[in-house]
């Protein structure tokens, strides 16, 4: 196996996202913990892209592909989400909530998508859902992400609720990484492999459509890396 080098002091913590005014939260809303006040932030939507499969997969540990369990290698990585719904009134827990990501391997390629670089198909490695719980809570085990042509390192969610009534909502985004917090993990086995990626944060014309508010901030763990992000929104 890979023995991967502790993070540098203070790699993680340059992934800090900016400061944002907390929208939508009034005065005297119960704010229980830290947390609650972190989901409590709303983070803008961004496009799907070309590679959201509605496979129904529903498990936390997205790095095995079901077809023969092999795991996606990478440096290990647990995602914590905390969801709440924003209104000019309240900001509460959203329950219920189907949580997919899905995001590339560390060589760049994505699951079960007809790609002439890397054709896929029938595969489901780094795919899944989550139903958040009363808290507003989903938790995900995977990898860090690779990077493939033309854009910077990113993790696709997509949070859903009301399927199948009038009622359904959604919402879509991206999660990122600092540069410097990339440079260090694809330094080292398999990303190295695959070269220095082509394109940063900065340079993303996705990214720079409101990303600095979508980024991770990692910290490490004796296995790898663990995050916790909150995602507040508005209308779902």
């Amino acid at each position: 196996g890979v023995g991967w080098a502790m993070l540098a002091s203070g790699c993680g913590g340059a992934a800090s996202a900016a400061p944002l005014a907390r929208a939508g939260v009034t005065e005297g809303v119960p704010v229980e913990s830290l947390a609650t006040v972190t989901a409590c932030v709303v983070r803008p939507e961004q496009t799907e892209g070309p590679f959201f499969i509605d496979e129904r997969l529903e498990r936390s540990d997205i790095r095995a592909d079901p077809v023969d369990g092999a795991l996606s290698p990478g440096l290990p990585l647990t995602l914590t989400l905390l969801l709440a719904r924003v209104s000019a009134a309240q900001c509460l827990p959203l329950a219920g909530a189907l949580v997919d990501i899905w995001h590339c391997d560390a060589l760049g390629r994505y699951s079960d998508v007809d790609d002439p670089h890397a054709a896929t198909i029938g595969h489901r490695f780094l795919r899944g859902f989550q139903t958040s719980d009363a808290r507003g809570t989903v938790r995900f085990t995977t990898i860090f992400p690779g990077w493939y042509r033309g854009r910077t390192v990113h993790i696709h969610i997509k949070v859903r609720t009301g399927l199948g009534t009038p009622a359904r909502r959604e919402f879509t985004s991206q999660l990122y990484f600092a540069d410097a917090l990339t440079d260090h993990v694809h330094g080292q086995a398999p990303y190295a492999a695959v070269g220095r990626r082509r394109m940063r944060n900065g340079d993303d014309g996705i990214f720079r459509d409101g990303g600095e508010q979508l980024v991770l901030a990692p910290t490490t763990t004796p296995t790898g890396l663990e995050a916790t992000f909150g995602i507040g929104m508005v209308g779902i």
